[in-house]
């Protein structure tokens, strides 16, 4: 399970391992965090390079890989590490911010023991997040609702044969490009994300009709009983024209259109966005 955690309003991606029962951490992420580089990655490297000559330690040995979604939207190799090995990790970066992020490690570890225990409150977290990120009741309500219709349809790939990533990665994007006309990396583009998740900077309109377009495609796949990636593929399309066409519909009864450019990027993160 992927998921993303907030320490200090910045964004770290995990990986919960169920048989260890931990958590493990992107240690690109946490270098950025701690040090606010604008290149984490190749600090990290340097800072390989520099632990292995000054003490003979290959960092990299004691990480693990997992696949989390990079700036692309892709699911892409990522060097990580649970809390033990991070804390080796963090002894080499220095930075005020080390003590307070240790707190938030074993914060975020005692946290995840509770939510086995109350899945619920999971979602708890999840809303408070969001609303310390200034999102409105409405928006997280939107958002979800949007993540159960969007987990009920993965659910139906991976029972109906979709086990590759790059798999769920082709239909999402087929579902996406459908209904909204755009690629998920140009709709990206368009709203001047890079590493951020797009749905997190959907407005409720685009929520409404994403969820739309993923619930038609899951109810059009069981009523085909599609099977496999081809067949999924042409239920994703299906599914895709239908919020397409009530878009359409809405827009011209609106004069607006759904897909924008907004986000909730701050001012100083915001880029150039596409004409």
């Amino acid at each position: 399970m992927n998921d993303i955690k907030l320490f200090e309003n910045k964004k770290v991606r995990t990986h919960w391992e169920p048989d260890e029962e931990q958590w493990y951490f992107s240690v690109i992420d946490v270098v950025y965090v701690l040090t606010d580089t604008s290149n984490p990655r190749d600090y990290w490297f340097k800072m390989k390079v520099r632990v292995k000559l000054e003490d003979g330690i290959e960092l990299s040995t004691i990480c693990r890989q997992f696949k989390l979604e990079a700036a692309d939207g892709k699911l892409r190799q990522t060097d990580c590490a649970n809390t033990q090995q991070l804390l080796r990790i963090i002894q080499s970066i220095p930075s005020p911010k080390a003590e307070p992020f240790k707190q938030w490690l074993a914060k975020t570890g005692y946290e995840r023991m509770q939510e086995i225990a109350d899945p619920s409150q999971s979602i708890d977290r999840a809303r408070e997040n969001w609303q310390k990120l200034g999102r409105s009741e409405k928006w997280i309500q939107q958002r979800m609702t949007g993540q159960e219709t969007r987990n009920k349809l993965t659910d139906y790939w991976k029972d109906s044969g979709i086990e590759k990533a790059d798999e769920f990665a082709l239909l999402t994007n087929i579902i996406h490009q459908e209904w909204t006309g755009l690629t998920v990396k140009n709709h990206k583009d368009l709203k001047g994300l890079k590493s951020q998740n797009l749905r997190d900077h959907m407005s409720e309109a685009e929520l409404i009709f994403t969820a739309l377009a993923e619930l038609s495609t899951r109810q059009i796949a069981e009523s085909d009983q599609a099977e496999g990636l081809v067949q999924n593929a042409k239920a994703s399309k299906k599914g895709g024209a239908v919020a397409k066409n009530a878009r359409i519909e809405l827009e011209s009864k609106t004069g607006k259109s759904v897909v924008t450019g907004e986000n909730f990027l701050p001012p100083e993160k915001a880029v150039k966005k596409l004409k």
